[in-house]
């Protein structure tokens, strides 16, 4: 099985480190398409050229879609033609185009029409009576009219001065002629005024649905308006806010936000298949420039439809299905990922045993598991307490118990409170563990209360997972934080929370490492490690133009290095305003 090993990382760092005065004297062998002709579409020069593999290379030529020749200035120039796109790069570094390892591209799409409740450094809010301004202007700004549904994202209690929910009462105060609902910065609970409750016959006698918690005020069983996990399906969700026109419109101005980060391969995750198969028809009339992959829900489809949902070989319009996700429990900063210890401190009102719990049938998910393996449907699990992952693993060992280690690359989605016994069994059984490693600044002074500091010191492990040679990424799990990869990256190398605190230091990445995981390692991921993920010839043309040589910089600035032009498919996609 293909990996992105700890001796090809080292052989990374021998190519790519190379001195830059050394390249723009030595003369690498050029490496040439057996059928490239004579006349580049594309060309780059430059001595800040990270290709990712093995070749040292200071030009690179594009034909059509394709990589068409990797190596040195002389011998690539030669193929510059009349017609020839000529990129001098200058102090500026050529990348391969950036994987979106795992994310919600709907969710950017529909995110980016809704009320920003997010507290810096994404929006502005500090405190619920902030929410509760910023909801009354938004009623006001749109002229909204009374009994119409206003919906906010983004909240984040574990950022409000204080460091608790918006519940009802604090939305009745906003409006109380408005049903109110807003969602928590995980996607895994909600909150609800009054009229919303009653709207949607939330009360009393509403019991907690298999999965989720309908919170209640203390002593009684009142709902006091916050959701978790399956208890927000009581509520609507944002897509009655959005039709058809104006989400394909919201859709292609989040590609054009994803190329601006530098990323040429999306993911969209948790969706339907009969949203899949309308993305795929309004692809096919008007193409994505970059690529989407999208992963069918498996949570709430009978065995019957569960059983029709495969994966595609090729895109369509730049869309296809990459196989099935499931959703085994909830979120760190939401305090219900599912543990196998208590929280050192819960949500308000548990008691000290307190583990949260899972939001899917275990039952129900090993069968289903064994059974899409089996067909051979590249599965996806998400997982952040240590419990769940021992769930996820177990599924995936006992469904290929006896057999031989088919390449199935099953993944662990967010992976954040895995143990280290539990990365041996994620080796022995070739799962793919995929970091949310965005956490560390978001939340890790968050997490230092929730687990204590042993178990926060360990999300994300990415340097113990280096070290035992497993294929893994890392990913910003967009819309939850924006899909800035050159910030993941930063964070997945130091690993500073919000606090300056350094969480975990013995579980830093190196740069090279980091971005590695982003190209190589998401490629591999997908199944597609011969189609993109570095800068070799007979691949696709995806690059990705930094300001700087991260490799070269001051590891603390990387966040600051910006997107300067992003190419999928040999073309450019997203250009810098103002770039000459």
């Amino acid at each position: 099985m293909a990996s992105h090993s700890s001796m090809n990382i080292e052989k990374l760092k021998l190519v790519v480190l190379v001195p830059l005065f050394a390249l723009a004297g030595c003369s690498p062998q050029v490496e040439l398409s057996q059928e490239a002709p004579s006349s580049a579409d594309l060309i780059f020069i430059g001595d800040n050229i990270i290709t990712m593999d093995d070749n040292v290379a200071s030009a690179v030529a594009v034909i059509g879609d394709r990589i068409s020749a990797v190596g040195s200035r002389e011998e690539i120039l030669a193929m510059r033609g009349e017609t020839t796109q000529f990129v001098d790069l200058g102090a500026r570094a050529l990348l391969p185009g950036f994987i979106d390892a795992h994310g919600h591209f709907g969710g950017v799409a529909t995110y980016s029409a809704l009320l920003d409740l997010s507290s810096p450094p994404v929006g502005a809010m500090e405190n619920i009576d902030d929410i509760v301004a910023a909801i009354r202007n938004w009623i006001e700004v749109n002229n909204v009219p009374a009994g119409d549904l206003v919906y906010g994202v983004g909240y984040d209690d574990s950022l409000l001065v204080e460091l608790r929910h918006p519940n009802r009462d604090d939305l009745d105060r906003a409006s109380t002629t408005h049903p109110i609902v807003i969602r928590h910065v995980s996607g895994h609970l909600s909150s609800a005024n009054s009229l919303a409750l009653a709207n949607y016959n939330i009360g009393v006698n509403t019991e907690n649905p298999a999965g989720g918690i309908v919170r209640r005020r203390l002593g009684t069983n009142e709902p006091d308006g916050v959701m978790e996990e399956t208890a927000m399906g009581l509520l609507p969700g944002t897509g009655v806010l959005v039709d058809e026109e104006l989400g394909w419109r919201l859709r292609r101005e989040a590609a054009d936000i994803y190329a601006s980060f530098g990323i040429t391969t999306i993911q969209e995750s948790n969706v339907s298949t009969s949203y899949v198969e309308a993305l795929k028809q309004q692809a096919l009339e008007e193409p994505f420039a970059v690529d989407i992959v999208t992963y069918i829900m498996g949570n709430p489809l009978s065995d019957e439809e569960l059983e029709l949902v495969s994966h595609d070989s090729d895109y369509s319009g730049g869309v296809k299905i990459g196989g099935v996700k499931f959703t085994l429990d909830g979120s760190p900063q939401g305090r219900t990922a599912w543990m196998s210890q208590p929280y050192n401190a819960g949500p308000p009102g548990v008691d000290a045993d307190y583990v949260a719990y899972p939001s899917y049938d275990p039952d129900a998910y090993r069968q289903r598991v064994d059974r899409l393996l089996e067909r051979g449907v590249p599965v996806l699990a998400h997982a952040n307490g240590d419990e769940a992952i021992e769930l996820m693993i177990d599924g995936i060992e006992e469904s290929l118990s006896g057999e031989e280690m088919p390449d199935h690359r099953s993944v662990i989605i967010h992976a954040q409170l895995i143990r280290e016994d539990q990365l041996d069994r994620v080796k022995q059984l070739g799962i793919v563990p995929s970091y949310y490693a965005a956490h560390p600044f978001f939340w890790g002074d968050w997490h230092r209360l929730s687990f204590g500091d042993d178990r926060a010191s360990f999300i994300s492990p990415v340097k113990a997972t280096i070290e035992r040679d497993i294929p893994f990424t890392v990913h910003n799990d967009s819309p939850i934080v924006p899909p800035d990869i050159m910030r993941l990256v930063s964070i997945t190398v130091n690993r500073l929370t919000r606090s300056g605190y350094v969480l975990g230091p013995d579980q830093r990445a190196s740069v090279l490492e980091a971005l590695y995981s982003v190209t190589q390692g998401a490629a591999y991921q997908y199944f597609e490690e011969d189609e993109k993920g570095s800068i070799t010839v007979g691949k696709r043309a995806d690059f990705v133009v930094l300001e700087s040589n991260p490799l070269t910089i001051d590891p603390l600035q990387l966040e600051n290095v910006g997107v300067v032009e992003t190419f999928a498919r040999g073309k450019s996609v997203y250009r810098q305003v103002g770039l000459n």
